[in-house]
Parts: C-alpha cells; sequence; structure tokens
C-alpha cells in the first residue's frame, strides 16, 4: 500500500499525520505552522516526499448538513497547489468531526489550551488518515 500522508489544512496551521512503515496506523507528526501560500505548498510536498508518501490525503472541511463553506472553498484551491507541485497523488477525505474529537481527547486528557494549540491539528489529521484507512482496507 505504501506510506500514506494526511493533511488537515487550516488558516494557520496544517495539521500532519502519516501511516506506520505497514500502512496499518495513523501517527501524528509535527504541526506545520504557515509561512506564505508558496512556501506552503513547496514544504508539504517536500515533506511528504522526503518520508516516502505514496499518497496524500487532505481533510475537506464540510458544515454539519454536508453544504460546502468559505473554508472548503480555500482548501480546494490549496490542495490544487499540493496536486499541481508534486506527482504523488492527492485525494481528499471528509474532516467534519474530525477537530471537534481531536479537542475532545486532549480536554480529556487535561491538556492546557495552550499546549492543545500545537497538537489539535496534527491529530485531527490522524482522525482524517485513520477514517481513510478503514474506508479503503473495507473496499
Amino acid at each position: 500500500m505504501g506510506r500514506i500522508m494526511a493533511f488537515d489544512i487550516g488558516d494557520k496551521r496544517v495539521g500532519v499525520a502519516m501511516t506506520d512503515p505497514l500502512g496499518m496506523m495513523a501517527l501524528p507528526q509535527k504541526t506545520y505552522w504557515r509561512k506564505g501560500y508558496e512556501k506552503d505548498i513547496v514544504a508539504l510536498c517536500g515533506l511528504a516526499e522526503m518520508n516516502g508518501a505514496t499518497k496524500i490525503v487532505c481533510g475537506l472541511p464540510f458544515n454539519f448538513d454536508g453544504s460546502e463553506s468559505e473554508q472548503t472553498v480555500k482548501t480546494r484551491e490549496f490542495i490544487d497547489g499540493l496536486k499541481s507541485h508534486t506527482d504523488i497523488p492527492v485525494e481528499t477525505a471528509d474532516e467534519r468531526f474530525t477537530t471537534l474529537m481531536a479537542r475532545r481527547v486532549l480536554i480529556e486528557a487535561d491538556m492546557r489550551r495552550e499546549k492543545r494549540k500545537d497538537v489539535i491539528d496534527s491529530i485531527a489529521a490522524s482522525y482524517i488518515l485513520e477514517d481513510y484507512i478503514k474506508k479503503e482496507s473495507n473496499k
């Protein structure tokens, strides 16, 4: 299957997760803090290539009712940028509840708010990736 990298794309940060070498588990990585569109595209494509990713999965934020928001449009544009800068296939996945789940887990772990900011996006990316792995294994 190869290693898959997932991105939870936000305006300030991009959560990053990657499968383990066997492609069975989603592991949160270091959160990427955005530095500007072009730099972000180059850095994230480079990160995927450097880690030997054979696929990139990006969370697509829909409203709870499944409709698209302004953030959905911004995220699609960013994903198009990724696609044009790498030969690695880029797919999307519904990320509707991932940040909510990540926040709940971190609050239950009694993590302070400042510390949560550093890890929440990458944990959300790992949920996106876990969902993707499950769906692929059920095909």
